[in-house]
């Protein structure tokens, strides 16, 4: 049962594309809290995603958007404003896509022409998105834009190539923008930087199984789940988080603050006695 925390809010949702993704365990959970909703997500997805079936589910409009493209991105926001019958309270922006990743490119032999690709889909998209909010005037007063997010922003993780250059655009992207939107209309600007989490996104990286339980073992907590993400991105859009913006939140357990773990060292320390 919900506890009303978004009630009488409205909002939009990027990247619902399956069950598994975190998208759709929001998407869930900000109308069990009492929000009304647009799912949006890219064309193809009408082919290869279960976006329709949600919003049959949710009651909820479903407006594809190309998110390279203003004018999609335009429509977009007019159209939600339109159907859900006034200003944004929210918005989640969980958007990425690497060629480079999934034709398992190393990133010493990049192609250019994906890696731009890259960057615009995973981190230009989310400015576009912002500056047509901006443009359009059309989030309320002490309203909340997240956008998903991973430490290899910060830290190098291999197999995450471009993609951690993507994700580190996206985090300043956030902190500027959410300096300009909180001075014009108290909105808060913020990235959530999740766990790995077995996504359609986060599955094509190599060697994600592996690195899936090394994650795990390093988290005290273990890995936060997409379900325990969406419990995340709830808070961040209710009313509880107004003084939140411009950050870059860990919600991975703990992994983000751990040197090493016990059970590592002990099972380094029986492999190096064999």
């Amino acid at each position: 049962m919900g506890k009303n925390l978004l009630q009488g809010k409205r909002g939009i949702i990027f990247g619902a594309l399956n069950e598994n993704s975190i998208a759709w365990q929001v998407a869930l959970k900000c109308v069990e809290e009492g929000a009304s909703i647009v799912l949006t997500n890219a064309p193809v997805a009408a082919k290869i995603g279960q976006t329709e079936a949600l919003a049959t589910q949710l009651n909820a409009p479903l407006i594809y958007a190309d998110v390279t493209k203003m004018e999609d991105m335009e429509n977009l926001v007019s159209e939600s404003v339109a159907k859900l019958g006034g200003k944004l309270d929210f918005v989640l922006h969980s958007v990425g896509m690497s060629l480079n990743v999934r034709k398992k490119v190393p990133y010493t032999e990049l192609n250019y022409d994906w890696m731009h690709t890259t960057i615009d889909i995973s981190a230009i998209s989310f400015h576009r998105l912002m500056q047509v909010l901006w443009k359009q005037d059309a989030v309320n007063e002490w309203g909340s834009v997240l956008a998903l997010t991973y430490i290899a922003a910060q830290r190098v993780f291999p197999d995450y190539s471009e993609m951690a250059d993507a994700k580190s655009m996206l985090e300043s992207i956030a902190r500027s923008f959410g300096y300009h939107f909180g001075k014009r209309n108290h909105v808060r600007v913020n990235t959530i930087s999740q766990s790995p989490t077995y996504t359609t996104a986060g599955s094509g990286v190599g060697g994600f199984d592996a690195f899936f339980n090394y994650s795990n073992t390093m988290s005290p907590l273990g890995n936060a789940s997409s379900e325990t993400c969406a419990d995340y991105c709830i808070s961040l859009f209710s009313d509880y988080t107004k003084m939140v913006t411009m950050q870059n939140l860990f919600h991975d357990g703990g992994f983000s603050s751990t040197g090493i773990a016990q059970d590592l060292m002990e099972s380094f320390a029986s492999e190096a006695g064999k």
